[in-house]
């Protein structure tokens, strides 16, 4: 069935969300931010390890470098559409909307917690490929794989951040869903190079990612989303 993938990603991501809603009731405010530090840890490990990857080969013995014309100019031109359509305020807003919505105005951290919980679980090239693969030819295990880790990942946010984080499933379910419906029209743009370059600049976002849970408002990584898009054009450069 095609479009299952999404769906298991968004229904593991859930239950990770609730887990950690009734999880956070027992454990104190101390313990709740040691949670955080850890996954804000994880979070950027993960990202270094991407990019890392993704820059650096072994040539003849030698460890060398590579892709920073790519991600220089990636980040430059996506970080200057992602400003001009301020893409970091819509988010906001949108949280915004779903606190008063769902009656939670009290809840200081929810936008903060909505807007790190969607941006870890919907940048990097997993999401991308494991919906067009999906689409295209029914195989959900890429995006079941990223349901585990997505699930995991909000359980702990959602301990220290607050229920905002369990509202990740919407763009998960709005951006994955998209590309699912779109896959025959994405899949030929899904060269090595460009799934490459995809990697390698999310991974980025995900580390910037990371240091805003430490440091709140360091990067407004939404507004870097657009590089994305950037790695797999310059792919076919």
């Amino acid at each position: 069935m095609v479009g299952i993938g999404t769906l298991i990603d968004v229904s593991l991501t859930l239950t990770g969300g609730i887990c950690g809603i009734l999880f956070g009731r027992f454990m104190t405010k101390h313990l709740q931010d040691s949670l955080m530090k850890s996954t804000a840890v994880a979070v950027i490990f993960i990202g270094l390890a991407g990019a890392l990857s993704g820059m650096l080969s072994i040539v003849d013995g030698k460890l060398v470098s590579g892709q920073t014309a790519t991600i220089v100019i990636s980040l430059v031109l996506g970080s200057l559409v992602g400003e001009l359509l301020n893409i970091e305020f819509q988010v906001e807003r949108f949280g915004e909307w779903l606190k008063y919505s769902t009656g939670s105005n009290g809840d200081s951290t929810f936008v903060d917690g909505f807007v790190a919980a969607s941006l870890a679980t919907s940048i990097g090239a997993m999401g991308v490929v494991g919906a067009v693969r999906d689409g295209v030819g029914g195989d959900w295990s890429m995006l079941a794989l990223k349901g585990a880790i997505d699930a995991l990942l909000v359980c702990t946010m959602t301990v220290s951040m607050g229920k905002g984080c369990l509202f990740a499933i919407i763009p998960i379910l709005i951006i994955e869903g998209s590309l699912t419906c779109l896959a025959r029209l994405i899949e030929p743009t899904l060269i090595p190079a460009a799934i490459a370059n995809l990697s390698l600049v999310g991974s980025i976002l995900i580390f910037c990612v990371g240091i805003n849970l430490i440091c709140e408002h360091t990067f407004r990584v939404a507004n870097y989303m657009p590089a994305m898009l950037f790695a797999v054009i310059a792919a076919f450069l």
